[in-house]
């Protein structure tokens, strides 16, 4: 039988950590894998920071790490998917900085998080690779940090909670890139429901499982424009989205409403698009695809238009999807390049895939990758 992409990975990663440094030895050691997943949220962009209601759905790529107990303190972690000189960063159990690679950064905060969270941090080796491409929207960094938590923690013994690991990646991840992330990418990576999106209500952290009609595929397109929240606008719009609910004496946007936000595009744009949340979720209950269809344009209308993150290429793209049969699609993630979502009918999502990609590189000169996605669990440890 040929093996699952994750399954290869899985055995690269055992590959790599079953045996221990000193080769004269061969020591073999047990080896712990988990996985995260990234996600893909299909509506209700840039309003988690604003306490908002959003509906992303955990994803079947994500970030593996294996875990093998060293006999000193030291922590160190490999990255199997980078060149040499980027791939190895080294901490010890207090997560004290390590300098090298950035990512490292990730690894010294996750470290830190696992602390607060209870665990008592062994040293260990760490093997780490994704399944996820890096830069298009699609919460790898938020997965790499939920990964790093939960493998710490497991090889120290405890289970943390989904919320609490989620909250714990969120400060890590803040950290690690100084970007004022919110809780949305790690709470659908740590709560994942199979065949689900998750309705999740950010200011109360209550979610409710959404199902995917089974007539429909969620389609992931990578534009072939990388992004990078730290270089993004994505800190200035938040902050004008607070300046405005402080103004209008509210502790955040999702208690305005759209009367006194008309005159702000950036606060429109939250307002409207928290309430296309619930409208899009009663489409999908009732399998009302013009409905589905309407709302996903409205979104990334607004994403477009008032709160200002789409591209020229990434509106192109959202066009030719639905040009070429797609119920819906829109920008997806923080936006300034990465990923489109569609849904399209299950049958045709192929030649859907194909004929839109194909115009799209034609039209732009960029090469998009596109890849059909399934609903998946939360982060959890690899039997």
């Amino acid at each position: 039988m040929e093996m699952s992409r994750t399954d290869l990975r899985i055995a690269e990663i055992i590959k790599s950590l079953s045996v221990a440094n000193q080769v004269e030895s061969r020591i073999q050691r047990e080896v712990q894998v988990v996985s995260a997943p990234g996600r893909v949220n299909l509506i209700g962009e840039h309003v988690d920071y604003n306490d908002g209601i959003v509906l992303p759905m955990a994803i079947d790529r994500g970030v593996l790490v294996g875990s093998a107990r060293r006999e000193d303190d030291q922590i160190t972690a490999v990255s199997l998917d980078l060149n040499t000189e980027s791939q190895r960063v080294t901490t010890n159990r207090y997560g004290a900085e390590s300098g090298g690679p950035s990512w490292g950064a990730f690894l010294s905060a996750s470290v830190r998080a696992a602390i607060r969270l209870g665990a008592d941090v062994p040293g260990l080796d760490l093997a780490l690779t994704s399944t996820l491409p890096m830069g298009a929207g699609l919460s790898s960094s938020a997965a790499l940090t939920v990964a790093l938590i939960l493998s710490l923690c497991s090889a120290s013994g405890i289970e943390p909670d989904p919320r609490e690991l989620a909250l714990a990646a969120q400060t890590a991840e803040i950290e690690a890139v100084g970007v004022p992330v919110g809780n949305m990418d790690q709470l659908a990576s740590t709560l994942g429901v199979e065949g689900h999106a998750l309705r999740i209500d950010c200011r109360d952290l209550s979610v409710t499982p959404i199902a995917i009609p089974d007539s429909l595929a969620v389609l992931v397109v990578h534009s072939g424009i990388s992004r990078a929240l730290e270089s993004s606008a994505y800190a200035e719009r938040r902050a004008a989205c607070e300046e405005v609910s402080a103004r209008l004496g509210y502790k955040s946007l999702r208690d305005a409403r759209a009367d006194e936000v008309a005159d702000n595009r950036y606060a429109k744009h939250v307002v409207s698009e928290i309430a296309r949340v619930d409208s899009f979720i009663d489409a999908l209950n009732k399998n009302d695809l013009a409905g589905i269809g309407s709302i996903l344009s409205a979104g990334h209308a607004s994403l477009r238009d008032d709160f200002d993150v789409s591209l020229p290429a990434i509106d192109t793209l959202v066009d030719l999807l639905v040009k070429h049969g797609a119920v819906g699609a829109r920008l997806t993630g923080a936006g300034f390049g990465g990923c489109v979502v569609a849904l399209t009918p299950i049958a045709e999502v192929r030649e859907i895939a194909k004929a839109a990609t194909d115009e799209y590189e034609h039209l732009t000169e960029n090469k998009a990758q596109a890849f059909a996605v399934t609903a998946s669990a939360g982060a959890h440890r690899v039997q």
